[in-house]
């Protein structure tokens, strides 16, 4: 059986979309990390950046568009200021191609989350609270969080499980 006539210009559309977007951030961010790395992104991937992995320092998250947001959360007494580049932008670094996100923290703690929740939230890939580095001790170095102020819906025990804190890999399925 031969492949339809329009496969190859169909595959070529949407490579030449995932490239078109990742143009768009720092080119940082498609080289390999340079300094100790700190998020490792693993499945169905586009463009990795050593062998089928997608390698991130802090410096090449530091260089792709930061957002800051304030909120409350159940970990914290008050509101906390969360700074980081939208986690859309660093799937989109990586042209990270799948329908769910397994997130793996440091303590082996993992959660699903559907890809969806990223294209309709802002979540913030925080390497930054209150505009200062997290360290092991306090939830870091990455914190997924989203913006649970800005939606009364976010407020629930699913998008609070799928807040993962000290994350070192995301498996794209």
């Amino acid at each position: 059986m031969s492949p339809r006539p329009d496969a190859g210009r169909r595959r070529s559309l949407t490579l030449g979309a995932a490239w078109m977007l990742a143009a768009a951030l720092p080119a940082r961010a498609l080289e390999r990390p340079r300094g100790p790395v700190v998020l490792t992104l693993t499945g169905r991937l586009r463009m990795p950046n050593e062998g089928d992995r997608a390698h991130f320092d802090m410096d090449m998250l530091a260089a792709l568009p930061q957002h800051s947001f304030s909120t409350r959360t159940p970990w914290y007494a008050q509101a906390r200021r969360f700074t980081g580049p939208l986690l859309r932008d660093v799937l989109a670094a990586a042209g990270a191609q799948g329908t769910t996100l397994r997130l793996v923290a440091l303590n082996d703690y993992r959660v699903d989350m559907p890809v969806d929740d990223v294209q309709r939230h802002d979540v913030v890939l925080a390497r930054l609270l209150d505009d200062r580095p997290m360290s092991v001790r306090d939830k870091g170095p990455l914190f997924v969080i989203y913006p649970f102020d800005a939606d009364p819906a976010l407020r629930s025990a699913v998008y609070y499980a799928r807040s993962a804190w000290q994350l070192r890999t995301i498996d794209v399925l």
